[in-house]
This record gives C-alpha cells, sequence and structure tokens, in this order.
C-alpha cells in the first residue's frame, strides 16, 4: 500500500467528517464513504432497493452525466494521498472516477460548494471492481472539502483523503487548548514500534471504545522501551498531561516519561512515573519553556488508548 497511508484520514467520521451531498445515492447511502474500519459484506441480503451494501451506491444512469459526492473534512489539510476502495462492487462498480478538493471558508451550504471553484487533485483514472486504488497528491495547499466523481455512476465502498491537519487555530487565541490533538494539527512523526495499531490513534479525537482504538506495541524482549514523538499543532506550553490507559488491562505500560523538545533541545516534563492499567492519568506540568514536539516514552511496552497535552501557543 502507498506511504501517504500512514498519515490520518482527514475525511473520516470520527474526525468530523461529512458527505454533505451526493447526485444520488438510490441503492445505499452516501454517508457508507467515510466510515471507519473496512466495508462488510453478507451476501443475499436484499432490502426493499436490493442487494444491501457497505458503501454509496448509484442509480443506473440512463442519460448523459456522472455522479458525484462532496466530502467535508473532519479536518481541514494538506491532501498527500487519496484511496478509492471499491470492495464487494463487482459488477456495479465505476469504471472511472476523479477527486477534486476546494478551500471554503466558514460553513457554506450544499449549493454554496457545488458552485465554488474546485481543483483537481486526482484526474478521471480507470477502477477495478472489489480493490483498492491509491492516489497520490502532489499540491501544497490546504484543502477543506473533497468532491468524488464517479462516470457514469456505481457503487464506492469508502474513500479516504490521507494528509497532514491544517486547521484554523486562530480561534484559539488566547485560550487553551489540546497542543497534542490531531484536529488540532499535531501528528505522530515518530514511534519505535505500531504492531497493532497506529500511534496517530493515541491523538484521535474522542475516547478510545476499546483496544484497537488506540495504540499498542508488541511485547519487547531486548530491554528497553516503546516510545512516540508527536509534533504539537503549533510551539507551546505544555500545562497538563492526560495519560489514558482505558481498555488496556493487562497490557497498559507500568510507567511514562514526558521529554519536550525545541531544536536541539531536550526539555523534560515529566519523570518516568507509574502508570495503572485501564485509568485516565492527569499530571501537571511545572515546566513552562515552549516546545515543538513531544517525545512519549512507555517502560516498558503497551499500549496507551489516548495522549492529551493541554497548553497555550507560544
Amino acid at each position: 500500500m502507498a506511504g501517504f497511508t500512514a498519515l490520518p484520514d482527514l475525511a473520516l467520521r470520527t474526525l468530523g467528517g461529512s458527505v454533505v451531498a451526493a447526485s444520488d445515492e438510490s441503492f445505499a447511502e452516501k454517508e457508507s464513504l467515510i466510515r471507519p474500519g473496512r466495508p462488510g459484506f453478507q451476501a443475499a441480503t436484499f432490502g426493499s432497493k436490493g442487494q444491501l451494501y457497505d458503501g454509496w451506491e448509484t442509480r443506473r444512469r440512463r442519460e448523459p452525466g456522472h455522479d458525484w459526492a462532496i466530502v467535508r473534512l473532519g479536518v481541514p489539510g494538506v491532501i498527500r494521498g487519496v484511496l478509492i476502495d471499491t470492495a464487494w462492487f463487482t459488477g456495479n462498480y465505476p469504471p472511472y472516477a476523479s477527486v477534486e478538493g476546494t478551500a471554503a471558508g466558514g460553513h457554506p451550504s450544499p449549493a454554496e460548494l457545488q458552485a465554488a471553484e474546485w481543483t483537481e487533485l486526482v484526474p478521471r483514472s480507470g477502477l477495478r471492481g472489489d480493490a483498492e486504488h491509491a492516489f497520490e497528491v502532489a499540491d501544497e495547499r490546504r484543502y477543506t472539502h473533497v468532491r468524488l466523481t464517479i462516470h457514469p455512476d456505481g457503487g464506492v465502498a469508502r474513500l479516504r483523503v490521507h494528509g497532514e491537519a491544517r486547521p484554523d487555530l486562530s480561534v484559539y487565541d488566547g485560550l487553551g487548548l489540546d497542543l497534542a490533538a490531531l484536529q488540532n494539527g499535531a501528528l505522530v512523526t515518530a514511534c519505535s514500534d505500531d504492531f497493532y495499531s497506529s500511534p496517530n490513534n493515541a491523538i484521535a479525537p474522542g475516547l478510545a471504545r476499546h483496544q484497537a482504538e488506540g495504540w499498542e506495541t508488541a511485547r519487547r524482549r531486548d530491554g528497553g522501551n516503546d516510545w512516540l514523538v508527536i509534533r504539537l499543532a503549533g510551539r507551546g506550553r505544555v500545562r497538563l498531561a492526560e495519560i489514558d490507559t482505558t481498555n488496556l488491562l493487562f497490557n497498559a505500560p507500568g510507567a511514562v516519561s514526558l521529554t519536550g523538545l525545541d531544536g536541539d533541545r531536550e526539555i523534560g516534563l515529566l519523570p518516568r512515573t507509574r502508570l495503572q492499567p485501564d485509568t485516565p492519568h492527569r499530571f501537571r506540568i511545572e515546566h513552562t519553556d515552549p516546545v515543538t514536539h513531544v517525545r512519549v516514552d512507555i517502560h516498558p511496552d503497551g499500549g496507551l488508548a489516548r495522549v492529551r497535552l493541554h497548553g497555550h501557543l507560544a
């Protein structure tokens, strides 16, 4: 799979994404495009509109044209790649698709978005049935919405829009925020191990519902420890750290430590501190120097449901 898929899916419903409009959803609902997880399928399950699909499916067109769906990204950002998944669509997938992006301020209506200026991100490209199609995007601009166009009709199970978050942080002027939140522009830039799940899960919105929605490493046998590095939403002063081991009962780390990074400087934020399983921990941070990154060391291994680093932009 393409390297960009390691980046967060900015369109994901759990990040706040929404399918705001579609030309047609006669057979299967447009909201399925941005659901988390792999598409499911059960043969011979028929509703009043035909076979049930975990995806978006339009009617058979009898006139010239094409179908489309507009997705508001949960987090605006720079798009590094798009994944179009036609899983389970075999005799009803679209033979071609394209993707465009736009940057819209405020809270535009579907009609305003349709009238907006759109930029081509993925040109009209061939698709296969029941397959994932990865398309790299070389564009450094920030986008808030994407439009998936299928030519002429058919079904798409999932649309993934991977990239780097670039939210508008001006709304936090004078206020505190979670400097480690993915939706605020933070990103895990390095990690010792992601055997069971992605380290970016640790900075995702909301609470983890189960172990797979956090970050979990393999068992270490070498006497070392696991770690991840979070690039903060901006250079800032961390005042409160939340280290959450919820759902991790027999695989929680024994301890955690936090180190701030600012250029070549390393700044101790939290010394090695004991953790409990299945517990949200909160630690006040006394050091007030601004940092751009924070290294989270877990001792020796295990998992974290969430990491929150509350503070102020410098």
